[in-house]
């Protein structure tokens, strides 16, 4: 039975164009992949030589395989050479070994042939068409799972670093995965805000914290968790910052629990904690319900290190800073009145790990009456 009775050509045909129109591909792509497939489908079925050239009609899409022959005076016979190791290369001659056929045995099939000239000759097996069937099924299939991985990473690749509107599509032991259009996005459970709930088809905010190709197609990894979260919810939430008024200059979080938001204007007629806040605290809401009853402490930069550190240490009022100009690293003596250590430490430690983190200066803290108890040692 010869292949094209067993391959609908015109479904084939069809199905390559509704493929390149839908994935956006060349045509010729398909077609090329189609006939490198074919070219190994034929040697590993039915014959292993090289001198292979399956063709496919582009109107009917008829396969057919033929075999291709050089004419030559005198067999080339392959190249070895010795590496440096003592080791056999085999360099195959610019015409195959394969394809090679003497000048009397080709006239025998084209009595006029020359030296230098090729010829073909058709070498279908009867039964190639189940081999022809399953080969483009394979191909196309490929060729889509190509097409959509490279259309995913054209359109996320410049989204690294963004903030995403999602749906919770589904979750398994370590994961949720989020529908975010045109691709599903990982957001690991370790990524979550502590204790939050989510429901499977709500809606969800996530920060796409690293997208990269993978053999197993895009990763597209996204957290909660992660401090950029919480600066492109001020983004997201504050028109000042969209257009420059306000500045957000750094971000330090313990998830779940406080964060600690550095902002200013270089506009000095510009209130920048006033504008985060909002009429009625409504802008700071907004961003306070994503957070599942995270506290956000707004702290204005100063480019006065000090200032900075007395303002990152906030709630705390009564606070003295002093640099250590001689240390090799980021030093700095806290000094608080008593009223305001505890204030200044935090619950845990938790405001002065944070002031820390935000400023990059290592704290070490003292309250008034400390200091006085080593000034009479």
């Amino acid at each position: 039975m010869s292949a094209e009775k067993k391959i609908n050509g015109k479904e084939f045909i069809k199905n390559v164009h509704k493929v390149a129109e839908e994935k956006n591909i060349d045509e010729e792509i398909i077609f090329d992949a189609m006939t490198q497939a074919l070219t190994t489908a034929y040697k590993r079925n039915y014959n292993s030589k090289t001198n292979v050239k399956p063709k496919i009609d582009r109107k009917t899409g008829d396969i057919k395989i033929y075999s291709y022959y050089v004419v030559v005076s005198d067999y080339i016979d392959p190249e070895v050479e010795i590496d440096e190791e003592g080791k056999e290369i085999v360099k195959e001659p610019e015409i195959p070994v394969d394809a090679q056929i003497l000048l009397e045995d080709a006239r025998k099939k084209i009595p006029d042939i020359e030296v230098g000239e090729e010829f073909e000759e058709e070498v279908t097996p009867d039964d190639f068409g189940r081999v022809a069937v399953q080969t483009a099924k394979q191909v196309l299939i490929q060729k889509i799972r190509t097409a959509e991985r490279e259309s995913i990473m054209k359109d996320f690749a410049d989204k690294q670093g963004e903030m995403m509107l999602g749906t919770l599509a589904m979750e398994d032991e370590k994961n949720y995965y989020v529908d975010l259009g045109k691709a599903r996005g990982v957001l690991p459970k370790r990524e979550m805000i502590p204790g939050e709930k989510v429901v499977m088809g709500n809606s969800i905010r996530v920060y796409l914290q690293k997208i990269e190709e993978t053999p197993k197609g895009p990763l597209i990894l996204c957290s909660r968790k992660h401090p950029n979260f919480i600066r492109r919810l001020f983004e997201n939430e504050i028109p000042e910052m969209i257009d420059g008024t306000v500045l957000l200059y750094m971000v330090a979080r313990e998830p779940g629990v406080r964060s600690k938001v550095a902002i200013y204007s270089e506009n000095e007629k510009v209130d920048a904690i006033g504008a985060c806040i909002g009429e009625h605290g409504s802008r700071i809401g907004n961003i306070l319900k994503e957070l599942n009853g995270e506290k956000i402490d707004l702290v204005l930069y100063s480019e006065n290190i000090e200032e900075y550190i007395k303002n990152a240490l906030s709630p705390a009022k009564n606070v003295f800073v002093s640099i250590d100009e001689e240390a090799e690293g980021n030093e700095a003596l806290v000094i608080v009145s008593d009223e305001d250590l505890s204030l200044a430490i935090g619950k845990g430690g938790v405001n002065i790990r944070l002031a820390s983190k935000l400023t990059k200066y290592h704290l070490t803290i003292k309250s008034m009456t400390q200091i006085n108890e080593e000034g009479n040692k």
